[in-house]
């Protein structure tokens, strides 16, 4: 994945295309490999954020979790999870029908780290099991400058 136009011509008004147009030159854009370092901290997830959207682009993103590590990688340029049941309004599987592209949102509260994974999705159904392939194109860390290191809970009715 690379900057679109419209990113880039942000970051010039804003200041730091600059340094944004060396990191491509050097590596080209985000990685799109999955690293050792990427599948070790996807590994001790239980829970991920799955953007997903509409052929109009109408965006949705929904929780998806299990135990630590449902998140598997399958190869180098490959994710995949079992989708268990949820609330049944199938907006994630609707939406993978007409536009494969995805991002995945994954956060490690404790030690401040968060990821970044864009790819394509497809579904996949096989003796009772329903899981989301998802064929890697890039991914990126962020910076933990803003990430909380404590939780809270509150209930919504």
């Amino acid at each position: 994945m690379k900057f679109s136009d419209a990113v880039k011509a942000e970051q010039a008004r804003r200041g730091s295309r600059a340094a944004y147009a060396r990191i491509e030159a050097a590596t080209g854009g985000f990685p799109a490999a999955i690293t050792d370092e990427l599948a070790a901290f996807l590994a001790e997830r239980d829970s991920i954020y799955l953007a997903t959207a509409s052929a109009d682009g109408q965006p949705y993103i929904q929780h998806r979790g299990g135990p630590r590590g449902f998140l598997r990688v399958v190869d180098a340029h490959t994710l995949a999870f079992v989708d268990y049941p949820g609330n049944r309004q199938y907006v994630t599987l609707g939406n993978l029908t007409e536009n494969d592209r995805v991002c995945v949102f994954a956060m490690d509260y404790e030690h401040a780290e968060r990821v970044k994974i864009w790819g394509r999705a497809r579904v996949e159904e096989a003796g009772g099991e329903r899981r989301i392939v998802i064929a890697v194109t890039a991914w990126d860390a962020n910076c933990p400058k803003y990430i909380p290191r404590h939780s809270h809970s509150h209930a919504i009715s």
